[in-house]
């Protein structure tokens, strides 16, 4: 038994990794992280080079952690840049650390994957690995209660809340079944946001991974980019990334366009499992009053009341999510640091952070628009 580093995801064959995996969502699954090291999403120059660990046993794998050595804190939505900044101050090194996680997507799941007690053999032996590669930190990003339940007890690990936004659907008729659930005011709003974006004519379609031709792809990357052009970023994502994603999980993707008359003007994209509408990218090529709000969350709304999908998992930040329903959801992630003065500060840090996170949790319940009982 031993600990393998794993660089490049295509050397393990499909079987293998996605045996490892406990559900069906789509972003731990080979097809999905390969896909962004084939495409040139993380790799050489990004500061996303893949270390994925794996637990092996007799020459097969029993535990894995998707992994990344990385130079920087861009495009993870758990927010380490004030500890980098402290020890730069300091004197001391921050990077290069490694991170478990699902590059761009701020979605919990699991982490440690496999059976337990491999899991637990590799999570024992990360301070060695970081020791041998000289690593000054871990972090494992979003993680779910399993993973929780491994690491809750082990040495120097430091838990830290963060909070997103979910809407749950507990058997809805259709939207209006929905809206019912309101408080008057808030109802009237969004019927009136629907109402506004239908008056401009607009007409929204869902297309799945295999109904999507290149051309809808070229459309797709051009308002993704767009997004991140605006603010004179670059995006994270490849062109041929979504292509190369729609070759090998399309039955996971579903991309709502909205056309006005009869040219596509907007998209959003997202990941679909069993039980939940995962809404990922967004993007548009003009700016139309509403629109955001009717392709992102009404869309995926309607999608998931259709097709009796439980939860809509609209991804990082956005407190506007409150008023259309979307329920605060307490997010966990973990971390470990090997400096001992860095390791003391952060955990004062993350007391008092998590007790803001909870209390702000909790104010947001009491802004949700649903109606109280009567």
């Amino acid at each position: 038994m031993s600990l393998v580093l794993l660089p490049n995801l295509a050397d393990l064959s499909a079987s293998q990794w996605d045996a490892l995996t406990p559900d069906d969502q789509p972003f731990l699954r080979h097809a999905f992280l390969s896909t962004l090291e084939e495409s040139g999403c993380v790799g050489k120059g990004t500061g996303w080079q893949p270390e994925h660990l794996l637990w092996m046993d007799n020459g097969e794998p029993r535990a894995a952690l998707p992994g990344y050595r990385k130079s920087h804190s861009r495009g993870e939505y758990v927010f380490d840049h004030a500890w980098a900044d402290a020890c730069q101050r300091a004197g001391l090194p921050y990077y290069p650390k490694w991170l478990a996680a699902v590059p761009f997507s701020p979605v919990t799941g699991a982490r440690l994957l496999g059976e337990a007690d491999a899991a637990k053999k590799l999570l024992h032996s990360l301070p060695d690995f970081l020791h041998q590669r000289q690593l000054h930190s871990a972090h494992i990003n979003f993680a779910n209660a399993q993973t929780h339940d491994l690491l809750a007890n082990a040495p120097r690990w430091l838990p830290r809340f963060g909070c997103q936004y979910h809407w749950h659907n507990p058997g809805y008729r259709d939207f209006q079944d929905f809206l019912d659930t309101l408080m008057s005011r808030k109802r009237k709003q969004i019927r009136k946001e629907r109402e506004l974006v239908a008056s401009q004519g607009f007409e929204f379609t869902f297309l799945v991974g295999h109904q999507l031709s290149e051309a809808h792809w070229d459309f797709v990357y051009a308002c993704y980019s767009n997004t991140y052009a605006v603010r004179g970023q670059r995006p994270y994502l490849t062109r041929q990334f979504f292509s190369l994603l729609a070759e090998r999980m399309p039955n996971a993707i579903r991309v709502v366009l909205a056309t006005q008359n009869g040219l596509p003007v907007a998209m959003a994209f997202s990941l679909v499992d069993n039980q939940t509408f995962y809404g990922r990218y967004w993007g548009c090529l003009a700016e139309f009053d509403r629109l955001h709000f009717e392709t992102c969350f009404y869309q995926g709304m309607d999608y998931a009341i259709a097709n009796g999908l439980r939860r809509f998992d609209a991804g990082a930040q956005g407190e506007h999510k409150l008023v259309r329903g979307f329920e605060p959801v307490i997010t966990e992630s973990w971390h470990y640091l090997r400096h001992d003065g860095l390791h003391d500060a952060v955990a004062d840090y993350l007391q008092q952070e998590r007790q803001g996170v909870e209390a702000w949790a909790e104010e947001a319940r009491e802004s949700l628009p649903y109606r109280r009982n009567e």
